[in-house]
């Protein structure tokens, strides 16, 4: 594993040169893959990524896109991190809609979360005990260290051995479903684009507080199976060396 890290002037510069590493890692993964399959996460700051990515010029069509997490609404609502990437990224790409494996977050919270893993395992073929490899996951980090939709003191950060679950946010008072850390540290490649003062304490804690992902979810990334690629903004990054 390595992990990596790059600091830019402000969100759009950061989101721009994380979506051009996730294009450069796709076309060297297709060079010995027949498809690949990527996961995306949702929020403001990806919302430039996505713009980025749909700008670029690349043939999607052996790509796969799944989701870290997703807010447990239908797919047309204000809040569905689906509904964020097909307005930015989907549609005007023209990503082929065959490939595109969403969480149905119109469906009850469990079950949602139970289709979602099994078409998961369905995809990457998977025996049991299995866990998949993403060829790239892209995730963000919340003030308070949360990443997907892992916060801190979630039970499900201890699971290992499941691919993806619903969970309660109690803060939020909602439901969403995720992947669960298993999963995330499997990816071959993790791109975690944080940007924002809000996060410069969080950064701070990820890479220099003790390994302790119960109380810093984001940590996750520091015990990836693959390689990890910080892109932050300069606030983002004000409290690290």
């Amino acid at each position: 594993m390595s992990i990596h890290r790059h600091t830019y002037p402000d969100p759009a510069a950061a989101a721009q040169a994380c979506a051009r590493h996730i294009i450069a890692t796709l076309e060297e993964a297709l060079a010995g893959e027949a498809d690949v399959a990527m996961a995306v996460s949702g929020g403001s700051t990806p919302k430039l990524m996505f713009e980025e990515l749909a700008r670029v010029q690349f043939s999607w069509r052996r790509v796969h896109l799944f989701w870290v997490d997703e807010r447990c609404v239908p797919p047309t609502h204000a809040d569905s991190n689906y509904g964020l990437a097909e307005r930015w990224f989907i549609e005007p790409a023209q990503f082929p809609r065959s490939n595109v494996h969403r969480v149905a977050g119109e469906l009850e919270p469990v079950a949602a979360g139970e289709r979602y893993q099994a078409e998961i395992r369905e995809f990457f073929k998977l025996a049991s005990g299995e866990l998949p490899h993403f060829d790239v996951i892209h995730r963000g980090m919340g003030p308070d260290r949360h990443t997907a939709s892992l916060f801190p003191g979630e039970p499900l950060i201890e699971d290992q051995s499941n691919l993806a679950a619903a969970v309660f946010v109690a803060k939020l008072s909602s439901w969403r479903v995720t992947l669960l850390p298993g999963v995330l540290a499997g990816a071959r490649h993790t791109e975690m684009l944080v940007c924002g003062a809000d996060k410069a304490e969080g950064v701070r804690d990820i890479f220099e507080q003790p390994y302790d992902p119960m109380k810093y979810p984001a940590q996750i990334a520091s015990r990836q199976d693959g390689d990890v690629t910080w892109f932050l903004d300069d606030p983002a990054a004000a409290l690290m060396d």
